[in-house]
């Protein structure tokens, strides 16, 4: 069992939140440009519902998308620590 300090559970709560409310934000304009389309267009009601479920499925997999992506990059989340230079108290060359 890894013990985490505070300052760690509290950069894993904030990336969590960074997660979710970006991952919501880029769902919601996917959302909004292809439902909208259909009622910027003046299209068939039946065509607008087909929008609407395409919109659906495409927020959500941009959502899903999104938050994996934020997460699978943060240093703490998979076991990775941040790159430390390679000798202590020296910097390494490509810093």
């Amino acid at each position: 069992m890894v013990t985490r300090s505070r300052a760690e559970r509290d950069a894993i709560t904030i990336e969590i939140g960074y997660a979710l409310a970006s991952a919501l934000l880029a769902a919601g304009v996917v959302f909004g440009v292809i439902t909208g389309s259909g009622y910027a267009l003046e299209l068939p009601h039946p065509l607008r519902r087909v929008l609407l479920l395409l919109g659906g499925g495409g927020a959500l997999v941009v959502f899903v998308w999104r938050t994996v992506h934020v997460l699978w990059r943060f240093p703490y989340g998979s076991g990775r620590e941040p790159r430390q230079p390679s000798q202590p108290g020296r910097t390494s060359p490509d810093s």
